[in-house]
């Protein structure tokens, strides 16, 4: 697992074997990265179930000036420290080991511009949380959701689509709160 581009570009990270994880892959995350471009540069950024912090850590990379990491394993979060650690940068970041509810109740009063969500895909935790997060007013600008089923990736009034598609066996469907 490399960082793609931007300032940490090819940078190796740790983590790929982490357990309970399923790194997103180059190729996913250089046609994700490339979408979401435009709402880069000095975004704030949730990483929300980081696992490694793959996400998150790209982020940085290209311009976002700000990343909240968050996952409930203390052995992920652990990574996530060490491969900042790598990156021997001051960066504007916090690393949250805490359940996706309650870290969410925990950041009420902040505004995200990017949040991204690939939750296990073995859970209802994609609905729950774009839930959360309408309910706490968290978003400004786009949701980033992963899942291997489009059911599990469905959302509600409060988002309007902006791409979805299929890489493999994994969808990515982008969100943006309606205006």
């Amino acid at each position: 697992m490399r960082i793609i581009s931007g300032k940490y570009k090819g940078r190796v990270l740790k983590g790929y074997t982490l357990k309970g994880t399923r790194p997103t892959m180059d190729r996913l995350k250089e046609s994700l990265f490339a979408t979401i471009n435009e709402y880069l540069d000095n975004s704030i950024c949730l990483d929300l179930f980081a696992g490694s912090g793959n996400l998150g850590i790209e982020a940085l990379s290209r311009g976002s000036k700000e990343v909240i990491f968050v996952d409930k394993e203390y052995m992920a979060c652990k990574t996530i420290k060490s491969n900042l650690d790598l990156l021997n940068s001051n960066m504007n970041v916090t690393v949250i080991n805490m359940d996706y509810l309650k870290a969410l109740d925990r950041l009420l009063n902040r505004k995200f511009d990017i949040i991204f969500l690939d939750p296990p895909y073995k859970t209802d935790y994609l609905i729950k949380s774009l839930k959360k997060i309408s309910e706490l007013n968290l978003l400004n600008g786009i949701v980033i959701l992963e899942s291997d089923d489009l059911k599990k990736i469905e959302y509600s009034d409060y988002y309007e689509e902006i791409k979805t598609k299929k890489y493999g066996d994994k969808y990515i469907r982008i969100l943006k709160k309606k205006d």
